[in-house]
């Protein structure tokens, strides 16, 4: 039954995703960016509901009242595709930075040039850094839009040690802004690189702002400890949840 489940919503998600595409975000290409992006919340709000009515994952959001008013740095742990649409939903006028070979793909990547996410070459190093920087600016301390971001660069599986780059420290040193950090389980349900979606509750944590002006190697050291712990925290909780149901998410297909 869990494989099945499991199926039934993959198939369902990426129909979901390609039917909003073509009818709802291809025609706001037209259309202001504020229209684009109510049309993202919308389909990841008819995600979140597949993947409760079909996979029995639900989710749950602490700390709302952390976030501040303005342009940020929202700094958060990284475990599957689920946080990279939930967040839209909890953000005024979030932007990402992004692979720009993204951008190349047809519909999807025209949605993002009208988000005016910020590109980057990872092969460019400092130079990339430089052109992000400048375009975290003006998007942030210009237009208040909050950025967001995975200190870890990529997808790290549940539990995984952690590997944060330096370039979060680079950024919140130059855009002299608070920095949000996030912390998550979503790895345990929604598997990196596995086929199954785990019945339960991802549990995603909004702790409190740090405040700019810190030192870039104390700053560093502080989001990683803070996002950590907090994570931790989730997955054990998350671990002794999928324990009741006799499931473990390091074993799954």
């Amino acid at each position: 039954m869990l494989i099945l489940r499991s199926l039934v919503f993959n198939v369902l998600f990426y129909v979901n995703l390609a039917l909003w595409l073509l009818f709802a975000a291809f025609p706001a290409l037209l259309l202001p960016r504020r229209v684009m992006l109510a049309i993202t919340v919308a389909w990841a709000r008819t995600a979140l509901w597949l993947l409760r009515v079909v996979a029995g994952t639900r989710y749950e959001i602490i700390g709302r009242e952390n976030i501040p008013p303005g342009g940020m740095i929202v700094a958060a742990k990284h475990q599957s595709f689920w946080e990279t649409f939930v967040m839209m939903t909890l953000f005024e006028d979030p932007i990402f930075i992004l692979k720009r070979e993204l951008t190349w793909i047809p519909f999807f990547g025209w949605c993002l040039h009208k988000f005016r996410m910020i590109p980057v070459d990872r092969g460019g190093r400092a130079r990339a850094l430089a052109q992000v920087t400048r375009r975290a600016k003006i998007e942030l301390r210009d237009n208040g839009r909050q950025l967001l971001i995975f200190p870890e660069g990529t997808r790290r599986p549940a539990g995984a040690p952690p590997a944060y780059k330096f370039g979060i420290a680079h950024l919140y040193a130059e855009l002299k802004l608070p920095c949000l950090p996030v912390a998550l389980n979503s790895g345990l349900y929604w598997p990196r690189r596995k086929f199954l979606r785990l019945p339960g509750t991802i549990r995603l944590e909004i702790l409190p702002p740090i405040a700019p002006g810190m030192d870039k190697t104390a700053f560093q050291a502080l989001l990683q400890d803070t996002i950590e712990t907090a994570s931790d925290r989730l997955l054990a909780q998350g671990r002794a949840e999928l324990a009741t149901l006799g499931l473990d998410p390091l074993a799954n297909p």
